[in-house]
């Protein structure tokens, strides 16, 4: 009877859903409209449709379990990382600066900011290549996440789940765009912000104490961070490199808290916020939602640790071995209180929906609006750039799917390749494109090729076991070839640099002109 109850309240939440993506769809008329919502979004809404792409059922399932079981308490410096650099200082450096330069560049994605910095179409296609094939493993893995616990608490099959969770994507983002991903958002913040809170106060009672009588105990070296002390093997088996685990875990707080700074879906939402008068109010909103939603996930991961003090449970295991990936929703659906079962499954359906639409939305546009849109203008073909990105939408989801029904690998690795690679893409020529003036175009073709190359050889290389590591590198890497080409090449041209950056004086604030 519980079941069915859980199965009817997701029904009514997916028909809200539904009808938001209804909605949305009929206030929907350009290009403009289907991909940033006419740059009109006010700073609550801005702030929650970043808090909840950045958090998903990658956090909630894959990280927390698997990294909250590895390195116990000590996951909270990604919680820190996450919410001062990914969250806070995203917003302070980028988000004005992003906006305007967006704006008078007359760029709607990455790619097309890229295109008009510096000058190059080649930039264009690259890029937008690299987004749609690097984002399809992350959204794979997201589908995962929520795969495996819909199997637990609504008894579907695997790939039931999949296909459900896959269609609902599909259709309600092919309907309304970003315009219904934003109001959902709003929506599903409000749940998941009241989800989180609920979850870490229930696990937190422990032995009749509160969180600090639990966090005591995880400070126990005896019943905690068994990641943090043994050595993990990096390269082939005739050469072993032992790294200690703390290099692991610094490599995915730099990796999860520098690298949404140059993550498409997460960009985007700078470019569409009304104005720049609402980035501070945004900032401390998403800052505040980053906190709790982040500590929530890896403290309630740490606490794996005493609820089972004699090891991982049986029910977690796949043909002898563990599979870490199903830790969260084994001890969500056997040590929560069964009522509040669907508070933490709405939780996680809700953040991960959030950011499957915009990773459905980044990369259908990537071939749409970019690769499309680099040798057919635009703006002169509104109506069949719109089918397209619809139709590509469907693709995307479609190549997730099939990804996440092979179970490539667990989750986390799947999110910190596609992350790490991005990041070596985007990062530098972002940051750099936005700040420096002197960054040439032969800099930014110099640090998407050291990072594809880092990003492919590395992952090659060290394989499973050395994807943080090599992530942090494929994304830092680029960061000192970028400047370094660009000292020796031709500077841009003063026509180039007075477009960009024509919106800032001399001391880089921002003028009069900042809400064009």
């Amino acid at each position: 009877m519980s079941q069915l109850l859980h199965i009817i309240i997701v029904v009514v939440y997916v028909l809200i859903m539904l009808g938001v993506g209804y909605w949305c769809m009929r206030r929907t008329k350009s290009v403009g409209d289907f991909f940033l919502g006419g740059r009109t979004l006010g700073p609550w809404m801005s702030a929650f449709a970043y808090g909840t792409t950045y958090f998903s059922a990658v956090l909630f399932i894959g990280y927390a379990g698997k990294l909250g079981w590895g390195f116990g308490i000590h996951t909270l410096w990604i919680v820190l990382g996450n919410t001062l650099i990914g969250t806070f200082l995203a917003w302070k450096l980028l988000a004005s600066r992003t906006r305007i330069m967006t704006t008078r560049l007359n760029a709607l994605t990455m790619p097309e900011f890229l295109h008009a910095r510096y000058d190059s179409k080649g930039l264009q296609i690259i890029s937008s290549l690299a987004i749609f094939i690097f984002l399809v493993p992350y959204s794979a893995s997201v589908y995962m996440g929520l795969s495996y616990l819909f199997e637990k608490t609504l008894g579907l099959q695997y790939n039931e789940a999949l296909i459900f969770l896959a269609a609902l994507t599909g259709v309600y983002l092919v309907m309304g765009g970003y315009l219904a991903v934003a109001v959902s958002d709003f929506i599903r913040g409000i749940v998941e912000f009241a989800g989180v809170l609920l979850m870490v106060f229930l696990l937190a009672q422990w032995q009749g104490g509160f969180v600090h009588t639990a966090t005591q105990l995880l400070g126990d070296p005896a019943v905690m961070a068994p990641g943090l002390i043994k050595p993990v093997p990096l390269g082939p088996a005739e050469w072993q490199i032992l790294v200690p685990g703390s290099v692991f875990l610094i490599s995915l707080v730099l990796i999860t808290s520098f690298g949404p700074m140059a993550m498409p879906q997460m960009v985007q939402k700078f470019y569409s916020i009304r104005s720049v008068a609402d980035v501070r109010r945004a900032m401390t909103v998403a800052g505040i939602f980053a906190l709790f939603m982040s500590f929530g996930a890896y403290y309630s991961g740490a606490l794996t640790h005493l609820y089972y003090p004699a090891g991982l449970p049986q029910g977690i295991f796949e043909n002898g071995r563990p599979n870490l990936d199903l830790l969260m929703p084994h001890f969500i659906t056997t040590m929560l209180p069964h009522g509040f079962v669907l508070v933490i499954l709405l939780l996680v359906f809700s953040a991960s929906m959030s950011s499957l639409s915009s990773l459905v939305l980044v990369s259908s546009s990537a071939i749409a609006i970019d690769l499309y849109g680099a040798f057919i203008n635009r703006h002169t073909n509104q109506k069949q750039t719109m089918i397209l990105m619809r139709l590509l939408c469907a693709v995307f989801v479609a190549l997730s799917l099939i990804l996440a029904m092979v179970k490539v690998d667990v989750i986390v690795n799947l999110m910190v390749m596609s992350w790490g690679a991005l990041a070596g893409v985007f990062l530098a020529p972002y940051i750099y494109g936005l700040f420096w003036k002197r960054t040439t175009r032969q800099g930014a073709y110099a640090g998407i090729v050291s990072g594809l190359l880092s990003a492919f050889s590395l992952f090659l290389l060290w394989g499973k076991n050395g994807i943080p590591v090599a992530g942090a590198i494929t994304m830092f890497l680029p960061m000192l070839v970028v400047p370094v080409v660009s000292l020796f090449t031709q500077p841009p041209p003063q026509t180039l640099i007075d477009q960009a950056f024509g919106g800032y004086d001399r001391t880089g604030d921002v003028q009069s002109e900042e809400n064009r």
